[in-house]
């Protein structure tokens, strides 16, 4: 375990929460070294707010320019036919069930909104 690595567990459909939250707080974890490693989790709802909103696709690339990782849930993105859009940003497409069961069993630090 890497105690100092964050997962961010994103699936909340809501801007507000992507924009000044899940992006803003990854982005300057990094800037700001408060974490080494940080990788965001795509699920659910965030899949689709991602394909419908260009801002947010955006920031997710500005947050990659600094290192954040930014992976999907492949079943969500192929249910919300969000594939497309997912891999043209930049964005790693994978089943994330045993990794999220992984994350979780291992005690690493997991951040859920």
């Amino acid at each position: 375990m890497n105690d100092n690595k964050l997962n961010v567990l994103w699936t909340s459909a809501d801007p507000v929460t992507a924009k000044e939250m899940v992006l803003l707080y990854t982005v300057n974890s990094l800037k700001r070294e408060w974490w080494d490693k940080v990788t965001v989790i795509i699920w659910g709802g965030a899949t689709k707010l991602i394909t419908e909103n260009k801002n947010i696709q955006d920031l997710i690339k500005q947050g990659m320019e600094v290192g954040v990782n930014f992976v999907a849930c492949l079943h969500c993105a192929q249910q919300v036919n969000a594939e497309e859009i997912l891999t043209k940003i930049g964005v790693e497409l994978k089943y994330m069930g045993k990794d999220l069961t992984e994350i979780i069993k291992s005690g690493e630090h997991l951040i859920t909104v």
